[in-house]
């Protein structure tokens, strides 16, 4: 969540930033809600100093005379008062507390501005497109041929948007998961770790998933009423180790990676992207996360964001590194990289990853602080995630750039020996 001082002090221009990322911000009802908010909080203040001032008196008082009996009926009826006041106070807070819940994060100064995906600005490109002298097939094409990857069977069992595969492509699944974790933990210093898919809703809260996009989760609620929610990415569990915790600063930055499934309805997604591994229900992603003192989450987010590319690099698939614009950023981040592999089938450029700093917005709503030695008080932590890689995608790049006349398909040099039991090939 912003800042409440921003909020409070800061309104018109929020509101200005605010209306690039696409958001329009109700200044008037915001506005009305904390000088009532202001109103109370004096009177609950003043009342609060009546109330303990007749306290004392009460207690001065000599026992059984007149004036002991109307300060403690006094009292009595200032409590009540009180105790309304307060409800009020408490009511109203939480309104705006969840009111602020649903504003999203302000985009960087250096986000280019724009509404649509035309407006993002493409930072690098990286490596070759291979040409070929034959016609190509798309990766749902070729896992068909090799009878190994099938969609037909996960329809039966599941329905759409799911995959069953096999063999030789499922070793390559399982060795792009493992690749890409050995690269992380060996070379770049994340530490693996294994997390729940299953959730609480708060720490879907936290991470600014919910309240908004609770229509593209999946909900599971248990005999006994308490309430699930499977795992949209790996960022949601591995972000929330640091919820309500107070770290110290010696422990900063910390790096984490995990393995994990996905789950997303693709509710706003509807009839895109229907075919293939592209976008399903269930799949698989390395996932990247660092917690870091404020002054250096600008610098963080260019080595994680080169982290992930590294994927691409060993793995010799050429991609493009672009800088999104305001309409096109997440909820939460202020400034996001994606990288797009290239599918040749298709002739275009897909996400493979994507790569935000969330600054303090996922901090203060986690109340993620750290102790800074230097002046004994507690500041809010800036959170950063990334996709390092999406397997399924990766897999598919993989099938369409590396496929030969003959139909087989090469696999990446560096997965052979280590990763792919001495494979060359997949046929």
């Amino acid at each position: 969540m912003l800042n409440p001082y921003l909020l409070r002090n800061e309104l018109h221009l929020v509101a200005q930033k605010l209306l690039k990322k696409g958001y329009v911000l109700d200044v008037k009802e915001i506005s009305s809600m904390e000088n009532y908010r202001k109103k109370l909080q004096i009177e609950t203040e003043n009342l609060q100093f009546k109330h303990n001032s007749l306290s004392t008196l009460l207690k001065q008082s000599k026992d059984n005379t007149n004036q002991r009996l109307i300060l403690k009926n006094t009292l009595i009826e200032s409590s009540k008062n009180l105790h309304n006041l307060k409800i009020q106070l408490n009511n109203l807070k939480e309104k705006i507390y969840n009111f602020s819940m649903c504003i999203p994060n302000i985009p960087a100064d250096d986000v280019p501005e724009g509404n649509s995906a035309i407006y993002n600005k493409t930072i690098s490109y990286w490596g070759k497109k291979r040409k070929y002298n034959f016609i190509i097939k798309d990766h749902v094409e070729i896992g068909k041929k090799f009878q190994e990857l099938d969609l037909e069977s996960s329809a039966e069992i599941s329905g759409s948007r799911f995959v069953v595969m096999r063999g030789k492509i499922a070793l390559l699944h399982r060795a792009l998961i493992q690749f890409m974790l050995d690269l992380h933990t060996l070379n770049h210093g994340y530490i693996e770790t294994y997390v729940p898919y299953l959730v609480h809703p708060k720490a879907l809260y936290g991470t600014g998933q919910l309240p908004k996009f609770s229509n593209d989760l999946f909900h599971v609620t248990i005999l006994n009423e308490k309430k699930y929610i499977l795992i949209p990415t790996g960022e949601v569990p591995l972000t929330n180790l640091v919820y309500n915790k107070i770290i110290n600063e010696n422990d900063l930055p910390i790096m984490l990676t995990a393995h994990t499934p996905c789950f997303r309805s693709e509710a706003s997604s509807y009839g895109r992207d229907t075919r293939g591994l592209i976008r399903l229900h269930q799949f698989d992603k390395v996932e990247l996360v660092q917690i870091v003192k404020p002054n250096k989450s600008m610098e963080a987010l260019e080595i994680l964001t080169n982290h992930a590319e590294k994927v691409l690099q060993l793995l010799d698939l050429p991609y493009r590194k672009i800088l999104l614009c305001t309409g096109e950023m997440g909820f939460s981040s202020i400034k996001t990289y994606d990288l797009e592999v290239w599918f040749p089938a298709q002739e275009k450029y897909r996400e493979i990853s994507s790569c935000s700093n969330m600054h303090d917005f996922q901090a203060r709503r986690m109340k993620a602080r750290y102790k800074k030695k230097s002046e004994q008080k507690n500041f809010f932590v800036h959170t950063l995630n990334g996709s390092g890689l999406a397997i399924g995608r990766t897999l598919a790049a993989i099938l369409e750039n590396y496929q030969h006349a003959d139909g087989r398909v090469e696999i990446p040099k560096i997965l052979q020996k280590k990763y792919m039991q001495g494979l060359e090939f997949i046929n």
